[in-house]
């Protein structure tokens, strides 16, 4: 008798690797971010990556992370965690789950939260310590959104075009 295989991925890595996939699109040269949004039950109902807004040409606009504030990519970046928001199938995301690679910034804190996400599933915190980090972690506290680092069993995921 066959039995089923055991290597499977769990949904948090499945839906981690939906906003990893999605990052892929980002043009952004030195951070690629996406978002996946999973409803209760576990269906996708939003995916986006980081980029400018729709409209906005990004050979026009800047890519730089220095300088003067209008002449960094800063404002007029969209982050993943927006347009996943923005590109929901789903006229109510209440009660879902967000998975992003980065812990989310005081900006998309805002959306998420107005939005009635109830839960943040991240894979990095490097940015713990920034103003707007925390500003994030106050409010998601005030919100009751919850807030969890995934720790995948596997290092990594490979995708191959080969079947």
């Amino acid at each position: 008798m066959t039995t089923k295989r055991s290597d499977y991925l769990s949904w948090d890595e499945y839906f981690m690797g939906v906003a990893l996939l999605s990052a892929q699109r980002s043009k952004d040269p030195n951070t690629q971010v996406g978002a996946c949004i999973v409803n209760q039950k576990n269906k996708i109902v939003g995916v986006g990556y980081n980029g400018f807004p729709t409209g906005c040409p990004d050979d026009q606009y800047p890519w730089d992370r220095e300088g003067e504030f209008l002449q960094t990519k800063y404002p007029y970046i969209c982050h993943a965690e927006l347009n996943a928001v923005i590109n929901k199938i789903s006229a109510d995301l209440y009660g879902c789950r967000l998975y992003v690679a980065l812990f989310p910034c005081n900006e998309c804190a805002k959306v998420i939260i107005q939005s009635g996400i109830t839960e943040v599933v991240y894979l990095s915190d490097k940015y713990r310590d920034t103003d707007a980090v925390i500003a994030s972690r106050r409010m998601f506290d005030s919100a009751g959104v919850a807030c969890r680092q995934l720790t995948p069993a596997r290092e990594s995921l490979a995708v191959s075009y080969r079947v």
